[in-house]
C-alpha cells in the first residue's frame, strides 16, 4: 500500500486560497500588519475578511464606548458590550475567527494618533480608515504618502458606500489573466519547428495517430503548405484564413476529429501580434526602469533585464511563458510539444537571469532583494505584468480631474454619491455633525428632514464649486435631491448588509494589494445599494 502524503493543518485550512495566490501570496499575507481606524461595522467586516485567510496581525484604534446603535449593525458586538471599549470588544470577538492572527487594540482616537503620534503608522503594511473625518483623512493620507504605506478609506452610510485606495506605484507580476498561453504560431521558434517537422506527412499516419496530433502541429503544417503555394506569404486576411479553415476541414478523416476541430477554432491565433503590448512598453519606458540605481526595486531590475532581452536575443519578443492550454492529444505527443515550449522558455529564462545578475552587479544591488524564483515568475507572466500609478488623495483634492468629473456627473448616476459623501464631510466641518443628526441623535420629523436636505444640498453645491464644476455639468436636480434624501434617511448610520458587502469589497482589494497578485481597482469605488450598481472612478 502506497504511503499517502501528510498534509499539514495549515495547508488544509488555507487550501482554497493557496490555489488562488499560492504560497508566495500567503506568505505576503501572513507577514502583513493591518490597522483599522474606527471600529465601525464596515471596518469590522473588512478585518473579518482579512483574519479568515490569515493576515499577520490587526490593530483596531477607537476611543469610543459601545452604544445601542453599534450593536444593531455590528455583528462583532453584543448587548453585553454596551459601555465597554469598542476597540477591545471587537478585537475579542474577531480573534476567535483565527487564533494564528495577532490582535491588538488601542483606546485612542484616530485624530490623536494622526496629529500627535504619526510614527504609530510606520509599522503597518496597510491602514484602513473607516468613516474618518475628511480633515483627518487628508492628514493621514499625507503620512501614508510620505512613508509609502497602503491606505484604504471606506465610508458606508445606509445603502450606499464608497472606498478609495491610495498607495505608491503598484507593480504586479502575477495578474492571473484568463488566457496566459503564448503559442507563437505566427512566429514559431526553432524548438517548435523541429518538433512539428518530426511528424512528417500527416497523410501517412494511421487513424489513431492522425486523431491525436496536437492542433498546434496541425495548424503549423497547414500554414507551411499555404506558404509554399503563396510565395512564402502567411494567410493574413479574413478570406485567406477562411480558406485555410476549409483546407484543414478537408483533411479530417472523420466528421468529429477533435484535434482538427481545435485547429480550425484556433486559426485566429495566427493573426496575433508579436509586437510588445503598449502597457508593457510603457513599463519599459518608465524612469524607474531606464534609470536603475542601488535602491531599485527587484521588479524594475527584472523589467530592465527583460527589456534588454527583447531588443537583443529576444528579437523583439518577450520571454516565452511556456504555458500550454489543454488540447486533444495522446500523452506522448502532448509531452513532446510541452518539452519544446519548456525548452524555449528555459532558454529565455537563462538569458534574462544572466542579464539580471549583470544589472545587480552594475548598480550594486544586493541579491537579497530578489525573492526566490522572482525572475522565473516574471518571465512566465511578462506579457501580463501591470503598473498602476495611483494618484494620492492630496492630488485628488488639490488637482481634481475636472473634465472627468463633469463627464461622470452627466453619465454615471453613482457619481452623485461620491459628491454627497464629500459634501457630508464638508457639512460636518461647518456644523460639527453629520446630515440627519443633531447632537448625535437622529432627526425625526419631516420638517427637520426637509431642512437637512436643503442644508446638504447647499454643501453639494459648494463642493462642486470647489472642484470648479460648472452648474450645467451636474446631474438633474431632482435626481440629486433624491440621492441626498436617501443619504439623510439613514441618519449617518450603517446597515449590516451593506457593511458586510463593503467589507468584502475592501478586503478583496486589500488582499490584491498585499499579495501583489490580481489587478486592484484604480482608485475609487462607489456602491449604490438602492440600484444594486457599482462604479469605479480614477479620480
Amino acid at each position: 500500500m502506497e504511503n499517502t502524503p501528510v498534509i499539514d493543518l495549515k495547508t488544509q485550512r488555507y487550501d482554497r486560497q493557496l490555489r488562488l495566490w499560492a504560497t508566495s501570496g500567503q506568505a505576503a499575507l501572513e507577514n502583513a500588519k493591518v490597522c483599522l481606524l474606527n471600529a465601525t461595522a464596515t471596518g469590522s467586516e473588512v478585518l473579518k475578511n482579512l483574519i479568515l485567510p490569515g493576515i499577520g496581525g490587526i490593530t483596531i484604534v477607537d476611543e469610543k464606548m459601545v452604544d445601542r446603535h453599534d450593536i444593531r449593525t455590528n455583528f462583532f458586538l453584543e448587548p453585553s458590550n454596551i459601555s465597554e471599549s469598542k476597540a477591545e470588544a471587537v478585537v475579542n470577538l474577531l480573534k476567535e475567527l483565527n487564533e494564528a492572527v495577532e490582535t491588538q487594540f488601542v483606546n485612542k482616537s484616530a485624530h490623536e494618533l494622526i496629529h500627535q503620534e504619526p510614527s504609530f503608522f510606520d509599522s503597518f503594511t496597510l491602514i484602513v480608515a473607516s468613516n474618518l473625518h475628511a480633515s483627518d483623512l487628508a492628514s493621514l493620507a499625507r503620512i501614508c504618502e510620505t512613508n509609502k504605506r497602503i491606505l484604504i478609506s471606506v465610508s458606508s452610510k445606509g445603502l450606499c458606500g464608497a472606498f478609495r485606495i491610495q498607495t505608491h506605484e503598484h507593480t504586479i507580476i502575477e495578474t492571473h489573466p484568463e488566457n496566459a498561453s503564448d503559442l507563437r504560431l505566427n512566429q514559431p521558434f526553432k524548438q517548435l519547428v523541429d518538433y512539428v517537422n518530426s511528424f512528417g506527412d500527416l497523410d501517412a499516419l494511421d487513424q489513431t495517430d492522425h486523431a491525436h496530433v496536437p492542433f498546434i502541429v496541425v495548424l503549423l503544417i497547414f500554414v507551411d503548405k499555404w506558404k509554399a503555394e503563396h510565395d512564402g506569404k502567411a494567410p493574413l486576411s479574413y478570406a485567406e484564413r477562411n480558406q485555410l479553415k476549409e483546407n484543414v476541414r478537408a483533411s479530417m478523416r472523420t466528421v468529429d476529429e477533435e484535434n482538427f476541430e481545435e485547429a480550425i477554432s484556433n486559426i485566429w491565433r495566427l493573426s496575433g501580434s508579436t509586437n510588445i503590448p503598449s502597457d508593457i512598453q510603457s513599463i519599459f519606458e518608465h524612469p524607474a526602469c531606464t534609470e536603475l540605481n542601488s535602491q531599485s526595486n527587484y521588479f524594475w531590475v527584472i523589467a530592465r533585464a527583460v527589456h534588454d532581452f527583447v531588443i537583443n536575443e529576444g528579437q523583439g519578443q518577450l520571454p516565452l511563458s511556456g504555458k500550454l492550454p489543454d488540447m486533444k492529444s495522446d500523452t506522448k505527443s502532448y509531452v513532446g510539444l510541452q518539452n519544446a515550449y519548456r525548452q524555449k522558455a528555459l532558454d529565455d529564462l537563462q538569458s534574462v537571469t544572466q542579464r539580471v545578475n549583470i544589472l545587480l552587479d552594475q548598480f550594486n544591488i544586493g541579491n537579497e532583494t530578489l525573492p526566490l524564483d522572482a525572475v522565473e515568475t516574471f518571465c512566465k507572466n511578462a506579457a501580463h505584468i501591470k503598473l498602476i500609478d495611483y494618484r494620492s488623495i492630496r492630488e485628488e483634492l488639490e488637482q481634481p480631474k475636472l473634465d472627468l468629473i463633469e463627464n461622470l456627473l452627466t453619465s454615471d448616476e453613482n457619481m452623485a454619491y461620491y459628491i454627497i459623501f464629500r459634501a457630508a464631510d464638508r457639512f460636518f466641518t461647518e456644523h460639527q455633525r453629520y446630515p440627519g443628526t443633531i447632537d448625535g441623535d437622529q432627526v425625526d420629523d419631516c420638517e427637520d428632514d426637509t431642512n437637512e436636505v436643503a442644508l446638504l444640498k447647499e454643501q453639494v453645491i459648494k463642493t462642486l464649486e470647489d472642484m470648479g464644476v460648472t452648474s450645467g455639468a451636474t446631474l438633474a436636480e431632482e435626481y440629486m435631491i433624491k440621492q441626498i434624501t436617501n443619504y439623510i434617511r439613514f441618519r449617518d448610520h450603517e446597515t449590516a448588509n451593506l457593511a458586510a458587502l463593503m467589507g468584502g469589497l475592501v478586503a478583496q482589494e486589500a488582499i490584491k494589494l498585499i499579495t501583489r497578485q490580481y489587478i486592484p481597482i484604480n482608485n475609487t469605488c462607489v456602491f449604490n445599494g438602492i440600484a444594486s450598481t457599482s462604479s469605479v472612478f480614477n479620480l
